[in-house]
């Protein structure tokens, strides 16, 4: 893959989502030989992943490695199936498709903006009734449920032992992707799912297979609303039934090269302690999915920054005594000076939204989902020197927009 060069970028005033004015400042990115974009997997929210990507397609930031799981997965194709000029297009359509539902008409636009944008204990039964509209019918484009419905004593193949069919999946993603452009592409695809009858993960990645609309089905599999996918006689689930962030994947790639990495990610580790069982369903979720997030970014850390002092104490040893030495050679072959620059994009929680914020496809929500996203990527690139490599030990830094609003 090619590295990511200089990007000539301006300057623009924008505004955030309650009218104020923010600056996206547009400096020079430095020679990054890897700009990677993370997608986690979280259903509906994913939009706010569409919303950061709108905001680095602005800023003329353009990763040339995607990695996603689930929801994520279906966000890659679409980005990495298209040319850069139709990629923002192609992920509106998909999003506007598949959060309407799969059989009776929509509520007008300007009924659900209104009932959206009103009072928020409106807004909530709003959401909640949009929820039991997804899991009565699906949602166009993505999923319905299976008719006659399956008992949980019914025995089927395995692609059908699930709730609802997403056969209308396939059907989207043909329309809105050209899958020899993610094989061919100038765009290192990764998208994780889980081996069923093993248990192993697996990724299906562009540089080694060739990659098809069913690769990124079983991304987001996710059982039992979904069956799992067969791919060459083997059945895969969601990846997040393991793990819900490829950017381990991304963090331990060889060899090693001077990274920036957008992870984007549609839970949050942190939150308030529940106090009914609403909060406790929305807080269990919250936490299963976040998946790892900030232990793989601090175990990965800690990795480089060993791998970095091996270096400098390699360069203390005589040559001659680092060429003969067997125990030399091995740490030469672990040592390594890159650097890894991580921008951390978390959507928050609304306090509207409740366990159900991962199947709630509404229209509107969605574009508010999407707003978050492209706000933050704005806020984030706006920071002074955060797009610089890092010049610390470790040669790793990451940052958090949403840090920067919490109290010392």
């Amino acid at each position: 893959m090619k590295a990511h060069g200089p990007v000539d970028r301006r300057i623009k005033d924008t505004a955030d989502l309650h009218g104020a004015a923010i600056s996206t400042t547009r400096t020079q990115l430095p020679s990054y030989e890897t700009v990677a974009l993370v997608l986690q997997g979280g259903g509906a929210l994913g939009a706010y992943q569409a919303g950061v990507f709108e905001g680095l397609h602005e800023a003329n930031i353009h990763p040339n490695w995607i990695a996603g799981i689930s929801i994520g997965a279906l966000n890659t194709a679409i980005i990495a199936g298209n040319p850069p000029e139709s990629r923002l297009g192609k992920l509106r359509e998909f999003w506007e498709t598949i959060c309407r539902p799969a059989y009776s008409p929509p509520v007008p636009s300007s009924v659900e903006n209104m009932l959206f944008n009103s009072h928020e204990y409106l807004r909530r039964s709003f959401t909640n009734f949009q929820a039991m509209g997804a899991i009565v019918q699906g949602q166009d484009g993505f999923f319905v449920p299976r008719l006659p419905p399956l008992f949980p004593w019914a025995e089927r193949r395995p692609e059908q032992a699930s709730l609802y069919d997403t056969s209308q999946l396939k059907s989207t993603l043909l329309r809105l992707c050209d899958f020899d452009r993610i094989n061919d592409g100038d765009i290192h695809v990764s998208v994780g799912a889980v081996n069923v009858a093993t248990g192993n993960f697996a990724y299906f990645d562009n540089t080694k297979t060739r990659l098809g609309p069913e690769h990124f089905m079983a991304s987001g599999a996710l059982p039992p609303a979904f069956a799992p996918v067969e791919i060459d006689g083997e059945y895969f689930w969601d990846g997040g039934v393991v793990s819900n962030t490829p950017l381990h994947e991304v963090l331990r790639a060889t060899p090693q090269k001077d990274s920036l990495i957008f992870q984007v990610d549609l839970w949050t580790a942190q939150g308030l302690v529940p106090k009914d069982l609403n909060e406790v369903a929305a807080r269990l979720k919250d936490i299963q999915y976040s998946s790892r997030t900030r232990f793989v970014t601090d175990m990965m850390h800690r990795n480089q920054l060993f791998r970095n002092m091996l270096k400098h104490v390699l360069e203390t040893v005589p040559e001659d005594v680092r060429k003969d030495n067997r125990w030399c050679r091995e740490a030469q072959s672990l040592a390594c000076s890159k650097r890894y620059n991580i921008l951390h994009l978390i959507y928050k929680v609304k306090t509207y939204e409740e366990h159900y914020k991962d199947y709630q496809f509404g229209v509107s929500t969605m574009r508010d989902h999407w707003a978050n996203g492209l706000n933050d990527v704005r806020k984030t690139l706006a920071q002074d020197r955060w797009l610089d490599m890092p010049v610390n030990d470790a040669g790793f830094v990451t940052h958090d927009i949403h840090r920067l609003d919490r109290p010392a």
